[in-house]
């Protein structure tokens, strides 16, 4: 806009000097006519050019990552400790918050109990296979005497050497000692059916243990955030004697990252039909007025949110007199392609260079970039 209305501006002075102040020509209705005729086609051609060889955008953004920082802790937990202050640069693995560890321990200690209990048992599951095969032992020794006697008094009673009461005796002996050889059978299958119930070689009972000491130690640890990476806590609220866990979800701070910020600019998808990476690129910064970072494109993100259409049972609702959404450009600064220099948020103006439509599309834009960075030497008027 600012550049169509200096090339008005122009076209207006140059009409005014020809008709009006050296008089080369008399004003007329017709000369009226073509002067606008002329003028409306140059600036449409100029207005044209500049919009798909220089397109030209002042909704630009630096993006730093965040990282939500949210305690993991399931029940309703006490913050005892802040140790980083308001905007305050920390390194990867420096405290940041320290919550009460009271239940955590206990909870803790009690798992480490069980899981001594569940290692004597499995000792003990062993001692039972030991026991249970000496019982079959006995059990066999037992059969095989009574089946000795049965043999030796059915030999003796049809001689009249021992009773007929003295053999029926033995031969309910030797059924109940079979019986009981069953039951050690089935007491050692069954010790040995314990001992094996095993996970990769752990028995079952231990690894459940485990599971639970593991678990505690996790919410022990939790209760202890660390910084996950170089960077700072904008907004520092969260303060000593704030309760989280159980239903709350939210975070409670927001981890602003040193690495990868990255820069970006929205276009209109038409003005982007020429452009591609690699392409110059100049941005005016608001926090910078008057200054002119060079660059060069990066990526273009092809893709809005109009182009997604979420699962769900709702029939879609196409508007199509929505306005349509614009695509964004991944620019690569030159003089600081980490952006330490530039916080998160900060606004300003791109162009990007085609190097088509010829020189004087590039100078045009060049002069609207820095008429945006020099204005904002007085805009806004909040003075």
């Amino acid at each position: 806009m600012t550049i169509a209305l200096l090339l008005l501006g122009f076209y207006a002075v140059f009409v005014w000097l020809i008709f009006y102040k050296f008089k080369l020509l008399k004003f007329n209705i017709a000369w009226g006519i073509v002067s606008f005729w002329i003028g409306f086609h140059v600036l449409f051609l100029l207005v044209v050019f500049l919009r798909f060889y220089a397109p030209y955008t002042i909704d630009g953004h630096v993006i730093r990552q965040t990282i939500q920082i949210a305690p993991r802790l399931p029940h309703p937990t006490l913050l005892t400790e802040v140790f980083v202050s308001q905007n305050q640069p920390v390194k990867k693995g420096e405290k940041l918050y320290q919550f009460d560890t009271t239940l955590y321990e206990a909870q803790l200690a009690e798992a480490q109990a069980n899981l001594v209990e569940a290692e004597q048992n499995a000792l003990i599951l062993q001692e039972n296979i030991v026991l249970a095969q000496d019982a079959l032992l006995e059990a066999q020794a037992n059969e095989t005497f009574a089946e000795e006697q049965v043999k030796r008094y059915t030999d003796l009673v049809p001689r009249g050497g021992a009773r007929q009461e003295t053999l029926d005796q033995w031969t309910a002996q030797l059924a109940s000692a079979k019986a009981q050889t069953a039951e050690a059978q089935a007491n050692v299958k069954k010790a040995q059916l314990a001992a094996e119930a095993q996970i990769d070689g752990v028995n079952a009972q231990v690894a459940a243990a485990q599971a639970q000491v593991d678990q505690a130690q996790y919410y022990v640890d939790q209760t202890t955030i660390y910084a996950p990476e170089d960077g700072k806590i904008i907004s520092q609220q969260a303060r000593p004697g704030l309760v989280v866990g159980g239903f709350r979800i939210a975070a409670i701070a927001a981890f602003v990252a040193d690495a990868d910020p990255y820069f970006l600019a929205t276009f209109y998808q038409e003005h982007l039909k020429f452009v591609e990476p690699g392409q110059p690129v100049e941005v005016a910064l608001d926090i910078y007025p008057g200054q002119i970072f060079a660059g060069t494109v990066k990526a273009i993100w092809e893709g809005t949110g109009q182009g997604q259409i979420k699962p769900s049972g709702t029939v879609p609702n196409f508007l199509f007199m929505h306005p349509q959404g614009r695509f964004a450009v991944e620019i690569d600064l030159d003089q600081d392609p980490a952006l330490k220099r530039f916080p998160g948020g900060a606004h300003g103006a791109v162009a990007i260079y085609t190097s088509g439509g010829g020189a004087w599309v590039t100078a045009l834009r060049k002069i609207n970039l820095r008429l945006y960075a020099w204005i904002n030497f007085i805009v806004p008027f909040d003075v």
